[in-house]
């Protein structure tokens, strides 16, 4: 029989594998000069609806308390505080924090606390429900990261994470390189992360398809983008060959730039403290 692998352990890998990938370019702050950026991709995003943010705003309304982690520029907190909910943002980026306390002043979400410490290591009180969108990426032990939030949860946790797409370009390239086809942290790594840890979670998918695409100015860019992403050195590799032709079987020449297909989904995945334990 085939053993299971140590998905707490394969998700550790994966971040850390994305750290040395960003060391290769790395800013004091990560998100210096892109924060509002961001803040513009979540606008666009979020003028579509979609069940993520539904089915959080359902649990919160006043007396109830949301803790979220990873705030980024603002936009969950400001969606949770509009529903009467106490709230809490922890964001450790400077650049981000300065974004967040702009949308915060836009929306009117004066009573948000901001905290600036970064996650699990954050000094904050219990609080109803603990939530983090798409902030778990940097943290390598997952589950520290995850009891973290069980402690400070009093009723239901809730992580909204990248779903990879299936088949996909990088999902080929992992496969070749790594022997598995995760090339970083994801749902599917979380979840049977969370599986491990006894935590049976809740999940929904959200609505929209995936969307965004990155684009490259040719395709030996795309390659050296790839190899970063999977740590290899810039210079040829054994696996040069079979990674371009991956590249060739999914990118698409659009407008001058080599376009990869659309990479964008996330599920929802929520549990009740102390409950949804295998």
């Amino acid at each position: 029989m085939k053993k299971e692998p140590d998905w707490l352990a394969r998700w550790t890998r994966l971040v850390d594998m994305q750290r040395h990938w960003r060391q290769r370019r790395p800013p004091q702050d990560a998100w210096a000069g892109a924060a509002e950026e961001y803040r513009l991709r979540v606008k666009r995003k979020w003028q579509h609806p979609d069940s993520s943010r539904r089915i959080v705003s359902s649990w919160l309304g006043p007396g109830v308390s949301i803790l979220d982690i990873g705030s980024g520029s603002g936009s969950w907190a400001a969606l949770f505080a509009g529903t009467g909910a106490d709230v809490t943002a922890v964001e450790p980026s400077q650049a981000m924090r300065q974004v967040l306390l702009r949308t915060l002043a836009e929306e009117g979400a004066s009573r948000v606390r901001v905290v600036s410490s970064p996650w699990p290591q954050a000094r904050v009180p219990r609080h109803d429900v603990v939530f983090c969108s798409h902030a778990m990426y940097s943290s390598s032990d997952f589950r520290a990261f995850v009891e973290a939030m069980e402690r400070t949860a009093i009723r239901r946790c809730a992580l909204l994470i990248r779903v990879p797409v299936h088949g996909g370009p990088m999902w080929e390239a992992a496969g070749l390189v790594l022997g598995h086809p995760h090339d970083s942290p994801n749902f599917i790594v979380a979840y049977n992360a969370l599986l491990q840890m006894g935590i049976v979670a809740n999940v929904r998918v959200e609505d929209a398809g995936p969307r965004g695409a990155w684009t490259h100015a040719t395709l030996d860019d795309a390659l050296l983008d790839v190899k970063g992403r999977l740590c290899l050195e810039p210079g040829p590799s054994p696996y040069d060959a079979d990674l371009m032709a991956v590249l060739r079987r999914h990118l698409v020449l659009v407008d001058g730039r080599w376009q990869w297909p659309p990479t964008v989904r996330s599920a929802l995945l929520w549990w009740e403290v102390g409950k949804h334990r295998s």
